[in-house]
């Protein structure tokens, strides 16, 4: 293991923190708000940034897997630690466990969150308990590859430990050319989603919150309500629509926007991902008719959430806790699916339920025609024997850690479904559940230790297990492999 890339890595993220933490100041200082808790907090960052470089200073080899790992899940837990500092130092959320569940939720872009009242907070602050989810979701080493020199030969590394789905590939031949272009994406498609928010009325803070939230299909909103609270078609629309967007693998934006082909329109994981909302917005709008008066508005309501579960968004419009037991059932299975790989959508990606399903064809026409040979393919492409068995054990793993989690919660003493939504709403990354953790509550019920239980499955979740794991694998920290 080559401990000075590590803290060198770790070094550069605590810095590359302490310039984004310039933001909400400067948000603080336009509302009249005390910043002192900003500056303590770069301080910090700056100073423990400065202490990891000069640790890292003038280290030698290269970044192999096992330190590329380690690099991605240690980077998450650092600046995490950090994000937390504001809101204790404004007293905003005094506990610091609390505070570290919020900001561990904010970069995981899962929307979990402990605050009963946000419109009580001051804007600074919620300005970056949303902006983290700006930064956590196309990934925190992503952004750092694509405003530092890194070398793209072993960088790769990174990426694959840090962004989300089964399959993984460069999209132009320099690393931090890749990263750079994922972020134009992102980036713009943000403003554009900004700009249209206050073309319908919101102002700048919240349009800018919002659009946040949902590029990093995060969810934090700031008001008690969520996107409720705004009560627009138009807005509802709007958000809707980008949820749904961003829920889409990147690549496919590369491949149409900048390469300008249509290859990318016939991916398999996108015509299932839109397929899946499309069924369940019609069938769940059918199923809650009843309760809005007239099949539109049903619709209305229906699309959205169902647009902010599939993409782990978390926003919301009603109380689907209400919704009958179908509505609310279908809603369970689309946090676990989740969005598509390469997006900043969490779950489980359609990508790996398109895999395992053509698997299972290939095992059954095995079993039929012996001496034939089945293939299975993705958009074409013969998928190699490794990748299936990851996607296989990546399954196992998730279950493994969803009933692991959900029988230690159950210790607490809530309802079944507030327990199991728990678990799987911060594994799957989505923010509300049912129950006490539905769109109205919040997961301040929990005790300390239960939401670092849930902290660790939001980590799980955001990293997809393997990198958090390779921190406890035998021989991982040994100077020599």
């Amino acid at each position: 293991m080559n401990y000075r890339i590590i803290t060198s890595i770790l070094g550069r993220i605590l810095t590359i923190e302490a310039g984004l933490l310039l933001l909400p100041l400067v948000v603080s200082v336009l509302y009249g708000e005390a910043v002192m808790p900003f500056v303590w907090t770069i301080g910090l960052c700056l100073a423990g940034g400065g202490a990891l470089l000069a640790l890292g200073h003038k280290h030698t080899g290269t970044l192999h897997p096992r330190e590329g790992f380690a690099s991605v899940s240690l980077s998450w837990v650092v600046i995490s630690l950090f994000g937390a500092l504001p809101f204790v130092f404004s007293g905003a959320i005094p506990n610091y466990i609390d505070a570290l569940f919020e900001i561990i939720s904010g970069f995981t872009t899962t929307g979990a969150s402990v605050l009963p009242a946000v419109e009580a907070v001051p804007k600074g602050v919620l300005f970056w308990r949303s902006f983290s989810h700006l930064v956590g979701g196309m990934g925190v080493l992503v952004f750092m590859m694509a405003i530092l020199p890194t070398d793209d030969e072993h960088s790769m590394h990174l990426l694959r430990a840090e962004v989300p789905g089964p399959v993984k590939g460069k999209l132009v031949p320099k690393m931090r050319d890749t990263a750079r272009t994922l972020y134009v994406i992102y980036l713009v498609m943000t403003l554009a989603e900004m700009v249209l928010l206050m073309a319908g009325g919101l102002n700048w803070f919240d349009a800018a919150t919002t659009a946040f939230g949902t590029a990093g299909t995060g969810g934090f909103g700031v008001r008690n309500a969520s996107i409720g609270a705004y009560d627009s078609v138009y807005v509802d629309v709007v958000v809707g629509v980008f949820m749904m967007l961003f829920g889409v693998n990147f690549n496919l934006y590369y491949i149409v926007l900048v390469k300008r082909s249509l290859r990318g329109l016939k991916s398999q994981e996108l015509g299932l991902y839109l397929l899946v909302i499309a069924g369940a917005t019609v069938t769940i709008a059918l199923n809650v008719v009843h309760l809005y008066g007239s099949f539109l508005q049903a619709l209305r309501y229906s699309f959205f959430q169902v647009s902010s579960i599939i993409t782990t968004t978390g926003f919301a419009t009603a109380d689907f806790n209400l919704w009958p037991s179908y509505s609310r059932a279908l809603l369970v299975l689309l946090m676990l699916l989740g969005a598509c790989a390469g997006s900043t959508g969490g779950g489980t990606k359609v990508a790996r339920l398109v895999i395992v399903g053509k698997a299972i064809w290939a095992e059954i026409r095995k079993l039929l025609f012996p001496r034939s040979v089945s293939r299975v393919t993705l958009d074409g492409e013969r998928l190699e024997a490794d990748a299936i068995r990851n996607t296989m054990v990546y399954y196992i793993l998730y279950t493994f850690f969803a009933l692991g989690a959900f029988l230690l919660l159950s210790s607490e003493g809530y309802d079944l479904e507030t327990t199991f939504t728990s678990v799987i709403s911060c594994l799957s990354n989505i923010g509300p559940g049912l129950s006490l953790v539905g769109p109205t509550g919040n997961f301040s019920i929990w005790s300390g230790p239960a939401k670092l239980i849930l902290s660790l499955c939001m980590l799980l979740g955001r990293l997809e297990i393997f990198p958090v794991l390779t921190l406890f694998a035998s021989g991982v920290w040994r100077r020599k492999a």
